[in-house]
Parts: C-alpha cells; sequence; structure tokens
C-alpha cells in the first residue's frame, strides 16, 4: 500500500498535523456553497427574468386592452354621434312635413275662406239684386194698375193692385219661410205664379183697352209683374237647393264627369281581367291537348312494343277506375310482369348487366404484374455500391450479421394483400 505525500499547501510546507481529509471536505463544502449560491442567483436572475417577462406581457395585455377598449369607446361615440346625426335629420325632415303639411292646411284654409267669402258675397248680390228687380218692377207695375182700376164710383177699387202685386208679394215671403224651415216650397211657388200671372194679364188688358194708359205702359207693366217674382222664385229656388243639399248642374256635371271615368277605369279593369282569363283558358286548354297527346302517344308506344304489360296495365287501370294508364300504374303493371321495379329493365337486360358487372369485378381485382406491381412498394430501394467499395462486412472478419426477428419492416396489409392474389393467380395458372 503505498501512502500518499503532499509536500507544499498554499506554497509553503505542510504541517505534519495536516489533515488531508478536513481540507477535502473543505474543499466540498465550498464548492457546494458556491454552487448554492450560483444557483440561487441564477434562479434569482431566473425567476427576475420572468418577473420582468411577466410584467412585460402584463403590461402589454393592458396596453392591448386599453386599446381595445379606447377602440371600442370610439367606435360608440362614431354610432352616437351618427345616431344623433340622423335623429336630427329625422326631426328636421319630419318638422319640413309638418311645416308643409300646417303650409297647406294653411293655403286650404285661406284659399276656402277665400271661397267662403267670395260666396257670401255673390249671395249677396244676388239676394239684394233679385229684391231689388222685384222692388224696381212694383214700382212700374203698381201705378198701371191703380190707373186700371180708379173710379170715382167706386173708389175702394184702388185697392185691387195692393192685392195683385201684394198677394205675389206676401207668397213670395211664405216661400222663404218654407226654405228657411225646410217645408215644401210648390204650393208658395204656384200662388205666385198666380198672382203674377193676374197683374200681368191685367196691365197688358187695360194697356191694350185704355188709352189712357197705352200698349207700351200696358207691356211694360205686364213683364214688371211677372219679371220680379220670376227673379225672387229663381233666388229663392237656388237657397232650397243649397239647403237641401242638391247638387247644381256643374256639380252634377262633374259627378257625372268623374263617374264615367270610373266606369272606364272599371271596364277597362273588367276587359284586361276577362282577357287574362281568357289567355289563361286558352293556355290551360293547349296545355291539356299537349297532355291528351302526349298520353295518347304513350299509350300508342307501350300498345305497340309491350302488348302483354299492356293487356295487365290496361286490367289495372279498368280496375282501379282511372281515365288513363298513368306512370303508377305502368309501373306496377310493369312489375307484375317482369319481377323488375325499374321499368324497361327486362330479365333479359339484367342477365346482361350481371355479366358486365362481373367481368368488370373480375377485371378490377386481377393482381398487378410487372412494373406496376405493389408487392415490394413497402421496401425503399437499395443503393448500388461502386465496384471499388469495401465490404461492408469486413469490421466484423467477412462474417454476415445475423438476422433476428423484427430486423426488417413488416409487409404493409395493401402488400400482403397483393401477394396472396398473385400467389392465388400463379397457382391458378
Amino acid at each position: 500500500m503505498t501512502a500518499t505525500s503532499i509536500e507544499k499547501v498554499n506554497g509553503h510546507a505542510p504541517d505534519r498535523g495536516f489533515d488531508a481529509v478536513a481540507l477535502a471536505k473543505a474543499e466540498a463544502i465550498r464548492t457546494e456553497a458556491t454552487a448554492k449560491a450560483d444557483a440561487l442567483r441564477i434562479k434569482a436572475e431566473g425567476e427576475a427574468e420572468a418577473e420582468k417577462i411577466l410584467a412585460a406581457e402584463k403590461a402589454e395585455k393592458e396596453r392591448i386592452v386599453n386599446e381595445r377598449a379606447a377602440m371600442r369607446l370610439e367606435k360608440e361615440r362614431a354610432d352616437h354621434a351618427a345616431h344623433l346625426a340622423k335623429k336630427a335629420a329625422e326631426t328636421a325632415k319630419a318638422k319640413a312635413e309638418e311645416e308643409k303639411a300646417q303650409q297647406a292646411a294653411a293655403e286650404e284654409s285661406e284659399r276656402e275662406a277665400q271661397q267662403l267669402a267670395e260666396q257670401e258675397r255673390s249671395e249677396n248680390l244676388w239676394k239684394w239684386g233679385a229684391r231689388g228687380i222685384y222692388l224696381v218692377g212694383l214700382i212700374i207695375a203698381a201705378p198701371v194698375q191703380f190707373l186700371a182700376f180708379w173710379d170715382p164710383k167706386r173708389p175702394f177699387m184702388i185697392a185691387a193692385p195692393a192685392l195683385l202685386e201684394g198677394l205675389a208679394l206676401v207668397l213670395a215671403c211664405g216661400a222663404a219661410w218654407a226654405v228657411a224651415h225646410r217645408r215644401d216650397v210648390l204650393p208658395y211657388r204656384i200662388g205666385i205664379m198666380a198672382g203674377a200671372l193676374i197683374a200681368a194679364g191685367i196691365n197688358l188688358w187695360h194697356g191694350l183697352t185704355d188709352e189712357a194708359i197705352g200698349l207700351n205702359a200696358g207691356l211694360i207693366g205686364a213683364i214688371a209683374s211677372l219679371g220680379g217674382p220670376i227673379v225672387l222664385m229663381a233666388y229663392e229656388h237656388g237657397i232650397a237647393q243649397k239647403a237641401d243639399g242638391i247638387p247644381s248642374f256643374r256639380e252634377r256635371r262633374a259627378a257625372e264627369k268623374v263617374k264615367r271615368e270610373e266606369d272606364a277605369v272599371r271596364e277597362k279593369a273588367r276587359s284586361e281581367k276577362q282577357a287574362a282569363e281568357a289567355r289563361a283558358a286558352a293556355e290551360k286548354n293547349a296545355a291539356q291537348e299537349q297532355a291528351d297527346e302526349e298520353q295518347r302517344r304513350r299509350d300508342a308506344d307501350r300498345r305497340e312494343h309491350h302488348p302483354e304489360v299492356w293487356a295487365i296495365a290496361e286490367a289495372m287501370r279498368s280496375a282501379r277506375g282511372a281515365a288513363v294508364v298513368t306512370e303508377q300504374i305502368w309501373g306496377d303493371a310493369w312489375y307484375r310482369k317482369t319481377g323488375s321495379k325499374v321499368v324497361g329493365v327486362t330479365p333479359e337486360i339484367e342477365e346482361l348487366t350481371q355479366v358486365a358487372q362481373f367481368r368488370m369485378r373480375a377485371v378490377t381485382e386481377a393482381p398487378i404484374k410487372g412494373e406496376f406491381s405493389l408487392v415490394d412498394s413497402h421496401r425503399p430501394p437499395r443503393a448500388k455500391k461502386a465496384s471499388d467499395a469495401p465490404d461492408g462486412r469486413r469490421s466484423n472478419g467477412g462474417t454476415p450479421p445475423r438476422r433476428t426477428p423484427g430486423d426488417a419492416p413488416s409487409p404493409s396489409p395493401l402488400a400482403r394483400t397483393q401477394a396472396r392474389l398473385e400467389r392465388t393467380a400463379e397457382k391458378k395458372d
């Protein structure tokens, strides 16, 4: 056993009482303390760096949140401003429409007021004009009658003109009362015209027979006796029609015009409706004729080429009470005759279809040989070695390595299926 001796320690000769184990332990403790300090320093630096990164991430998140909040607030402000602008525009539009409606209403009211004032003015003119004419006629006719009825022997006859002219005047007042109280005014008009005709006849007769009066005065007196009551009756007639709500000639003519226009519109609409109905009926008849023609062609074709199926279809049509052989009846008849639910497919056609499908399946499921074979498709191709390349087995003395299960990857299911098909085909050959 060889002892270990230490010549110097820190450049000085060690004391013979120096303990190497204690020195090694101290060195180990120092090293461990240094490692722990470094670890704590690295941990503190890592934690500081992590806190710094977390703080940066938190600040970034807060910035993004604040930015999104600012964008949202900006959008809300823009939406609110747009809403206020829209509301202001709607308010302005409504106010403009209201002002326009008020202006139109004011114009209409002013127009109605002007029309009413014009009606009152014209009615006053007409009323006082009619009364004035009646008064003028009375002034003209009364003296003629006074001359005609004056008789010194019978002075009481001087009251006859007052009777005749007063009769027409009183009856005219009665006609006005009847109009105001919505009573029948015809009897008053008859009385007015009777009194006026009597007075006019007397004036005309005395003008022809009495030289003191003369024809001119008698004729003018007759006209005055008739004219005043006639004008007054015309005025009262207009007032009566207005009170009774009877339309005037102009109003009746306007109403008849409107009615003619409405009748023309209704007649045009009726004519257009009748024309549309006629076109629809014609189109329906044409479509029905075309459908009937197509049904006849179909029936003739089926009767000629499929007589046996046609006989069954006719029997089913008759039993079901159908007018023609429908597609449902024909399909049922085809199934009853051929056993196929597909119309047009016979057992012979089905047999040929099965043979063709078998051949196609045999061709598609046959193994692939040659360069398109998939047997070795799961193995990667081996690279060819150069002629002067060293033998890879020289490192083990020229002995090939021993193969064990699991060295090579197992073939894929597709390759195994392909290999099985090829073996089956080789056995058949």
